[in-house]
């Protein structure tokens, strides 16, 4: 039972589950990208959304696992709209394929949740050579973004309604190096620590929502940028942890999910209440934790390292 269920201003608390936070919600006639969407709460939130009346694409590296998503979704709810395209994050080249193909469907595009990660692997460089939790959680999101944007700003023009970016980081964010980001030891194996390095991926996860939020503003754009952290889940983003590894995975996770960790119901609740309730209508730049407005750490609030981080990526991307 998850005990600080105190409800805060939304009227929803960390024991909410995301049928919780979406009830009543209409989500008829909107289309929403998750990616991630094969595992963990990237599962739950499609089959909420799904529910909810919302088309969901799911962007995964396992298609396999994907159709069994699928068919599990419409066995529950025939009339739902799901359907997978294959995207590995950690790979550019899969990104721009994905974003291709995506723009060139005449799929419209409201939601798009930046929701895949991973947790702390030894030391890996992507194919990109690229530090493997900062190219999957972070830079696959930002090419990602960037090269949905204009369908996401012609479904916004079409329908008259506000889209939705959601980055789903993690409180993990404040545990990062002293600099925020390590810019020119992104790279550098010496400088690795694994927890370190996820705590950066996070960080830059809601660096890129804000600055994205402030240019999206500036612009007069109808769409919100938004982060936020889902809670600490029992999932397999846990696989690389050798504290939660081996034969005592199971009955570490039970015995700690008893009284720290939430379920994925609850885990996919901040998500989907950031992507389809109508109290965050207009919010944008925001951080949320527990379906409520919070506060990321000073450096998740650094509009200089924001923008910094922004021409960098812009850098890497090239």
């Amino acid at each position: 039972m998850w005990p600080f269920n105190r409800k805060g201003a939304s009227g929803f608390s960390s024991s909410s589950t995301a049928e919780d936070v979406t009830y009543g919600i209409d989500g008829s006639g909107l289309t929403a990208l998750v990616t991630g969407a094969s595992s963990g709460i990237g599962v739950e939130t499609t089959r909420v959304l799904a529910m909810r009346g919302v088309h969901v694409i799911m962007g995964v590296r396992n298609m396999i696992a994907a159709k069994d998503v699928k068919e599990r979704i419409l066995k529950e709810f025939p009339a739902a709209k799901v359907d997978a395209m294959e995207l590995d994050l950690s790979s550019m080249t899969s990104v721009r394929k994905f974003a291709s193909e995506f723009n060139s469907s005449g799929l419209p595009l409201n939601i798009l949740i930046n929701n895949a990660g991973i947790f702390a692997p030894p030391f890996t460089l992507s194919k990109d050579i690229i530090e493997l939790q900062f190219a999957t959680n972070y830079m696959g999101h930002f090419l990602l973004t960037n090269l949905l944007l204009d369908t996401m700003k012609k479904t916004t023009c079409e329908f008259k309604k506000q889209g939705k970016i959601v980055n789903v980081s993690s409180a993990s964010h404040q545990l990062t190096y002293d600099e925020g980001i390590l810019f020119d030891k992104i790279n550098d194996q010496s400088s690795y620590q694994s927890w370190l390095a996820y705590g950066q991926s996070k960080l830059a996860n809601i660096l890129h929502a804000n600055e994205l939020a402030r240019r999206l503003k500036e612009d007069g754009i109808d769409i919100t940028a938004n982060s936020l952290h889902p809670g600490a889940v029992a999932t397999n983003v846990f696989r690389h942890n050798i504290m939660l590894s081996g034969n005592y995975s199971a009955g570490a996770i039970n015995m700690l999910g008893r009284f720290v960790l939430k379920n994925v119901q609850q885990g996919a609740a901040t998500t989907c209440y950031v992507a389809l309730h109508p109290q965050v209508t207009g919010m944008n730049g925001e951080y949320f934790v527990d379906c409520n407005l919070d506060r990321a750490s000073s450096l998740g609030r650094d509009t200089d390292l924001a923008k910094k981080l922004w021409d960098f990526s812009l850098n890497l991307i090239k």
